[in-house]
């Protein structure tokens, strides 16, 4: 390995609220709002006072909206799911053992498949955008 400085990688690329607002669909008043609304969606600040999106910000706003506008959860029960799910994936791994294991693991395949649908429409709206 060389001694060469470390460069932005594209899992550290960071998003403006604009591009952001972009890729999600989304307006920018909404995306401020929801910092206020979910903790765990913390957005880095430049210097300036911009909010900088990570890519897993990105995702998480993904995983909000689809919460929020395809599963019917409120603002409230969206915060308390990802709190939960954040807190608890050791424990939804254990779930699907025992009797309720074909509905844990359907419930898991669903999740799945949302999340890769969300993340396959990040990747679509970037390569829209070249």
């Amino acid at each position: 390995m060389s001694g060469a400085p470390a460069t932005l990688s594209e899992e550290t690329r960071l998003y403006r609220i604009g591009e952001v607002s972009r890729l999600t669909a989304l307006k920018p008043f909404v995306l401020r709002y929801w910092e206020s609304e979910f903790p765990m969606l913390q957005p880095v600040k430049s210097p300036s006072g911009h909010r900088l999106y990570r890519q897993q910000d990105v995702d998480l706003v993904l995983k909000i909206k689809r919460l929020l506008y395809d599963e019917g959860f409120t603002i409230a029960g969206a915060r308390r799911y990802l709190r939960e799910s954040g807190n608890s994936e050791a424990s939804e791994a254990n779930a699907n053992e025992g009797a309720g294991a074909a509905a844990s693991t359907a419930h898991l395949s669903r999740k799945m498949l949302l999340d890769l649908r969300d993340s396959l429409r990040s990747f679509l709206t970037l390569l829209e955008r070249k």
